[in-house]
């Protein structure tokens, strides 16, 4: 019998999941033998008043909506395991993770064992903002799916075939031996995209996966060559809330003149800053898109012009580009944006395209190679 994985990605206000099967083997689809969605659904506005709950199968058998208060992402797991629960006639093969950052020490996929969680909190100071909340769900989600193993899948191990001139800093080498160099982020969308491709996969492509967290990936030949991400996901275009790359000399004079400690500065950097930060808002892109003020306007003037000129410089370091995909909410539903980056572009004679990223089925992908694999 062949049994489902289940794969669970926390945001900071939702839960996205998904119980993926291996796809029937047929010569007709491109996705022969590929994890499949049997069931997706997701967990949003936790924290909130209009939090909700939907959970739909392929076959269109199962389509749930429930409207719930959830405080935190626990309770958010526990109404997605009750209603897994509730719908579920076999048991589960194993649980995937989406886990952000493995740090120096964790750097492929990997079943979670108490020494691969003892890593991974010890590698907490490099994604303070993602791997707590991370650890807290894994926990939850051993004690409530306790009879199957579970697997942590790495958003920075995409990123391992970039060479040294991408990943380190020019820092004294032995801030490197102590792991801070350029990790590199949304590896899992970034492998979901290569996947898709498939055969059409060209030699020299950019990804830019745009969302409220935002990145470009180099790829030469399937793999990263380099990434706009660095030590930590706040790094390079401006984000949402993050500012992305700074000059290091703002944080100096920040900590000088201002009372800004280091979690201060954090909550800067990850919080206030971005498009929120140039636009005086907490509107999201297409909010932003609507207004005509001054203020939106340059906002969406930086990141369309970050984006663009990081495309430019992967041009370069490629020596030409084949082919540019669009990903993330931004990425696949702002039209305006992507006509933006790409006016000016025209010179480099390259595809543009837009693709859905899967990071859930990639994730599903890795489990199930990771199942047949020795566990000593």
């Amino acid at each position: 019998m062949t049994l489902g994985i289940l794969v669970l990605n926390s945001g900071s206000s939702s839960l996205k999941f998904g119980v993926y099967m291996p796809g029937k083997k047929s010569d007709a689809t491109a996705d022969s033998g590929d994890e499949t969605p049997w069931l997706t659904g997701s967990a949003k506005g936790i924290g909130r008043d209009d939090g909700s709950l939907t959970m739909r199968s392929s076959d269109g058998a199962i389509d749930v909506t429930q409207n719930h208060v959830m405080e935190s992402q626990h309770d958010a797991l526990q109404r997605v395991a009750d209603a897994l629960h509730a719908h579920l006639d076999q048991p589960l093969a194993a649980v995937g993770h989406r886990v952000v950052h493995g740090g120096p020490h964790l750097s492929g996929h990997a079943l979670i064992t108490p020494e691969v969680k003892q890593i991974l909190r010890d590698a907490v100071q490099f994604a303070p903002l993602h791997l707590p909340q991370a650890l807290e769900l894994l926990d939850l989600a051993q004690q409530i799916f306790n009879d199957v193993p579970h697997y942590a899948c790495l958003d920075t191990a995409f990123h391992r075939t970039m060479p040294a001139r991408a990943t380190h800093l020019a820092l004294p080498k032995h801030y490197a031996d102590e792991g801070v160099i350029r990790y590199g982020f949304h590896g899992l969308s970034y492998e979901s995209i290569v996947a898709t491709l498939g055969n059409d996969l060209p030699p020299r492509l950019v990804v830019a996966h745009l969302g409220s967290g935002a990145s470009l990936c180099a790829i030469r030949d399937g793999r990263s060559i380099d990434t706009s991400m660095g030590l930590t996901p706040s790094g390079g275009i401006p984000m949402a809330t993050r500012t992305g790359d700074l000059d290091p000399g703002v944080l100096v004079y920040l900590m000088r003149t201002g009372t800004l400690d280091a979690d201060a500065l954090e909550h800067l950097i990850n919080h206030e800053s971005g498009l929120k930060g140039l636009s005086d808002s907490n509107d999201d892109m297409q909010a932003l898109l609507q207004r005509s003020d001054a203020d939106a306007e340059l906002a969406i003037d930086i990141f369309c012009t970050a984006v663009r000129k990081t495309i430019g410089a992967y041009a370069a370091l490629m020596g030409g580009l084949d082919r540019v995909v669009f990903t993330g909410g931004i990425g696949e539903h702002a039209a305006t944006v992507r006509e933006r980056i790409c006016d000016g572009l025209e010179f480099l004679d390259v595809q543009f395209d837009v693709i859905e990223t899967q990071e859930e089925r990639q994730i599903a992908r890795h489990c199930r190679t990771l199942l047949g694999q020795p566990t000593t």
